[in-house]
């Protein structure tokens, strides 16, 4: 018999939770093909490892950009491989509930779940990333009580104020991790003369990035690049202060959508969140200061989850292992 899945398929992360067995898998989103045969050589942590490192006919791609669907095709083959992964085959088609950002249109929404039907799934339900990652964190959505979630993902950034199982605010913006890390090599370059990968500024962003100042602040990374103009390897120290210089513009666009998703709240649910406070999930949230930043800004106290990358798929997961009682919660 088939076992259900819910899959947060991330634009940086995938994660595939299994009822009755929790995440059975956590890799990047990432697919390596050869552009010559379309044959799918690697999928995930070994895919990833290939970015900016294999030969011309190889192409290292993530299917998914800002939250959507970039490459049908790729996507519909990852979640076939996914389901393959998990043990699902032609004769056992699995319910599989997905989580999708709210930004993402009638028409991305459609494909998703083709991509999931046509990958081998019985059934494809969407549910939106805030509400699943509130479910996750363990908040009291059912509640008549004002609950906040900022989910800062690899493409997107949602912020929600939930109240008796739906969405009262909502507040989504196409930046995230991937925006940081594109801000973080075009400052090097700009500054330095070098050009690095991405897995290089995401390896400076872990090292060094943050939103708000720290005792991280003394500690500094030493970078190897191209040097633009000689073409020839070249290393450079950057400072925390410069990551944080570089990154600015991103910060300010997720600290300004979560302080324009609270103006748009009602004022009794507004009032909750002072004793509630801001729960922040997803990997972008990780980035060191982030919390700090955001309640120096609201005036209100920011939590990061204890789970903040699985807390969406564990919340999806909750779903599905009580699917008839929380039907609701589904997009058609």
């Amino acid at each position: 018999m088939a076992r259900d899945l819910a899959i947060d398929l991330g634009t940086a992360n995938t994660l595939v939770y299994s009822r009755g067995r929790g995440i059975v898998l956590n890799e990047p989103t990432v697919i390596a093909l050869n552009s010559r045969s379309q044959e799918v050589l690697a999928m995930g942590h070994e895919a990833w490892q290939m970015i900016g490192r294999t030969p011309g006919y190889i192409i290292a791609v993530r299917p998914l950009r800002k939250g959507a669907i970039t490459d049908f095709d790729i996507t519909q083959r990852m979640i076939r491989l996914l389901l393959q992964r998990t043990g699902v085959s032609r004769f056992n088609r699995p319910k599989v509930i997905i989580c999708v950002p709210s930004a993402i249109t009638e028409v991305e929404r459609r494909a998703v779940q083709e991509a999931a039907r046509g990958a081998g799934a019985n059934g494809a339900y969407l549910i939106e990333q805030p509400m699943a990652a509130a479910i996750g964190a363990g908040l009291p959505i059912n509640e008549p009580l004002g609950n906040m979630i900022v989910d800062v993902g690899g493409g997107t950034t949602e912020t929600a104020v939930i109240s008796l199982g739906g969405v009262v605010a909502l507040e989504a913006i196409r930046v995230g991790s991937f925006d940081i890390d594109a801000s973080i090599q075009t400052y090097v370059r700009r500054e330095y003369g070098i050009a690095v990968g991405e897995r290089t500024a995401e390896e400076i962003k872990l090292a060094i990035g943050s939103a708000w100042p720290s005792e991280r602040d003394a500690v500094k990374a030493e970078v190897r690049g191209r040097d633009l103009m000689s073409g020839l390897p070249k290393t450079v120290i950057l400072a925390p202060e410069e990551v944080r210089e570089a990154i600015e513009e991103q910060v300010g666009a997720i600290v300004d959508s979560v302080v324009k998703c609270l103006g748009n709240s009602p004022p009794e649910l507004a009032q909750d969140l002072i004793s509630q406070g801001i729960h922040l999930v997803g990997g972008g949230g990780m980035l060191s200061g982030l919390d700090k930043r955001i309640s120096s800004e609201t005036s209100l106290p920011v939590h990061l989850v204890e789970a903040p990358l699985e807390c969406v798929v564990i919340g999806a997961g909750r779903c599905l292992e009580e699917f008839e009682a929380v039907r609701d919660l589904f997009m058609n």
